[in-house]
């Protein structure tokens, strides 16, 4: 009796499953074509919540500083991590490594499991990182196990990426370790205050919940492995190995790119650096966590691969082909800019569409339910604003205060944000574009399976922060 229940409730699981993957391979656009369609939805939107003529949401739309170029600086902070992650994740030590976990898979089953496990892990310590090594570690497996779903196992390796806020390369705690981060959300006029690491990304209960979304995406993309008849499989001999570059010294400028003596100046360079900045901050009585700020994660990883690839030369070469996968990124960054400067844009009484989402959530709420209503009110924003520092400029203002004045410490309001930001990027195809370039599959091929991780890590992240209130 029990068996044919779990049977029935397997089935329908699996019909829901199915039934999602169909509605958005019917759907869901391109993911420049989504970003042109969340314009004209902000746009409207901020007309009815505002009350502002088209003009004037057309102006703040198109502003030189808080609209279309407004996050140029932040656009090329977050290039830089995918393509520095990138270059390092091809270098060969990384890839000798790839393959070595690639075979521990010799079944459907632990291929998902592995590439869940490998790219969650990866996208905790750099999310550009995490975000290639999956794509290629995916890519990997299925050369040993080429009877799996090749969409279910690239969701697998993007699905990782929902705990990349939570981790080393999350943006917004790692701006708050940045002395005068919280004076420019108007927080605070107190250009001193930080707010550490230990209190956000190495908080116990943050922690604890990365560990239980891990658990959570594993367990779920297993269960909506498809049988054999509905499986999309690729024939392993369609992805082949890129060719190894060889390098030749025909002119003296060939064996000045390819100097051992240059390449190791330049990796010494910047080791010596990276150790002369912890010790500094030791020094002068900081927390080294403290230092962890977005600038000097990218300048780590830049150096790392550096010295992976062995060569200058060959870290150029890298550092080209990993560029080519930010262009999708570069291209619809300034549009989201745009959504931004409308979702903040505010009329004579200070109304904005963003204040209007944020302060609904904020006066439902108290201290018990601020934290995770914080969290669903940063995904709902997330939607229009897919960018780490963007989804601070536009919530920090409103929430941190609200945050302060129940009571709450900085730390957990920032992490709330910071965990609805990353949690419906599963269903936001713009930070997917670096997997799919790899991968050669469109949004619509792995979207279906992600709505799934989206609502199970929605109800682990609800539950933790109100337990994050209740208990600690």
């Amino acid at each position: 009796m029990l068996v044919v229940k779990k049977k029935e409730s397997d089935a329908v699981f699996k019909r829901f499953t199915n039934g999602c993957v169909r509605v958005v391979n019917r759907w869901l656009p391109d993911a420049f074509l989504f970003a042109i369609i969340l314009t004209i939805i902000t746009f409207i939107g901020s007309l009815l919540a505002t009350k502002m003529s088209v003009i004037e949401v057309l102006s703040a739309w198109g502003d030189q500083k808080s609209g279309f170029w407004g996050l140029l600086s932040f656009s090329m902070q977050m290039a830089l991590v995918l393509v520095f992650g990138s270059a390092m994740a091809s270098a060969r030590p990384c890839k000798k490594a790839l393959r070595a976990v690639a075979g521990l898979c010799h079944n459907n089953k632990q291929a998902i499991l592995v590439t869940t496990f490998v790219s969650t892990l990866c996208c905790w310590l750099n999310w550009g990182f995490g975000l290639v090594i999956g794509a290629l570690l995916a890519k990997e497996v299925v050369r040993r196990v080429p009877t799996v779903d090749y969409p279910l196992l690239i969701a697998s390796a993007y699905s990782g990426f929902v705990i990349w806020h939570a981790g080393l390369s999350g943006s917004i705690p790692l701006q708050l370790t940045t002395p005068g981060a919280l004076v420019t959300v108007g927080y605070t006029t107190d250009a001193t205050m930080t707010v550490s690491t230990a209190e956000t990304i190495f908080f116990p209960v943050n922690l604890v919940l990365v560990v239980l979304v891990i658990a959570a995406c594993a367990l779920v993309m297993v269960s909506v492995l498809p049988d054999k008849e509905h499986s999309i499989c690729v024939d392993p001999s369609l992805l082949k190995e890129e060719e190894v570059r060889t390098y030749e010294k025909k002119v003296p400028a060939d064996a000045i790119e390819q100097s051992k003596v240059l390449w190791a100046i330049t990796w010494i360079a910047g080791l010596v650096y990276v150790v002369y900045y912890f010790a500094k901050i030791v020094m002068n009585g900081g927390d080294v966590l403290s230092g962890l700020t977005l600038n000097i994660v990218n300048f780590i990883f830049m150096f790392l691969g550096i010295l992976a690839h062995g060569s200058l030369r060959r870290y150029i070469d890298a550092i080209g082909d990993a560029a080519s996968s930010a262009a999708g990124i570069i291209l619809q960054f300034p549009f989201y800019a745009g959504i931004m400067g409308m979702m903040v844009a505010a009329n004579a009484e200070g109304v904005s569409l963003a204040g209007v989402i944020s302060e609904f959530f904020v006066n439902i709420s108290n201290n018990v339910t601020f934290p995770m209503l914080s969290f669903l009110a940063a995904g709902v924003v997330n939607f229009f604003v897919p960018s780490g520092g963007g989804q601070w400029a536009v919530q920090g203002p409103i929430m941190m205060p609200a945050g302060a004045a129940m009571g709450i410490e900085n730390g957990r309001t920032a992490m709330a944000i910071a965990w609805g930001d990353q949690w419906t990027n599963m269903i936001q195809p713009f930070w997917a574009l670096p997997a799919l370039g790899i991968a050669k599959l469109s949004a619509r091929d792995i979207m279906g399976y992600l709505v799934i991780v989206t609502l199970f890590v929605g109800v682990v992240a609800c539950l933790g922060f109100l337990a994050w209130a209740a208990w600690f």
